[in-house]
């Protein structure tokens, strides 16, 4: 009679569990970007961003989301200048990550971050924006510290 009533509580439980199911999350186009050379001050590239300035934004990034189209790219813009550091969790793509200081000048690269890594990934120096790209269009691209950027919104 024990087993019995366990067995029935048990699957009561399971019974009464729902299925989450989301929508895939979509790119919002909300301005422009383009990568300069710093040497020669020439257009490395040019693409559509999809800006996070909001806390709930840029704690989410891209998250959720199975992949990105080589044109776009998600750029974070942070109050004030700082060490950031970013990580991987609920990323279900490899990316490159610029970390871009108050000038607008690339200061480091991190390339190829992986999926579902939940290890930081420091600026390891100050900065002001973070641009996100998928893995491996930085050396595509040949995107280097002190390239510069600029950008528009909508």
């Amino acid at each position: 009679m024990l087993i019995a009533l366990l067995v029935l509580q048990t699957s009561c439980k399971e019974g009464s569990k729902k299925v989450i199911k989301t929508e895939p999350i979509a790119f919002k186009k909300e301005g422009e970007l383009t990568i300069f050379a710093a040497d020669k001050d020439s257009v490395k590239l040019k693409l559509d961003i999809e800006i996070a300035d909001s806390d709930y934004e840029t704690q989410t990034g891209l998250m959720y989301r199975s992949s990105m189209e080589e044109n776009q790219g998600m750029l974070f813009i942070f109050p004030d200048t700082a060490m950031h550091s970013f990580y991987m969790k609920n990323t279900e793509f490899a990316l490159d990550i610029l970390f871009i200081d108050e000038n607008l000048k690339i200061a480091t690269i991190k390339a190829n971050a992986n999926p579902y890594d939940e290890s930081g990934i420091s600026s390891q120096v100050p900065v002001k924006y973070v641009l996100e790209i998928d893995a491996g269009l930085s050396d595509k691209w040949g995107a280097k510290v002190g390239d510069s950027i600029e950008f528009s919104w909508l």
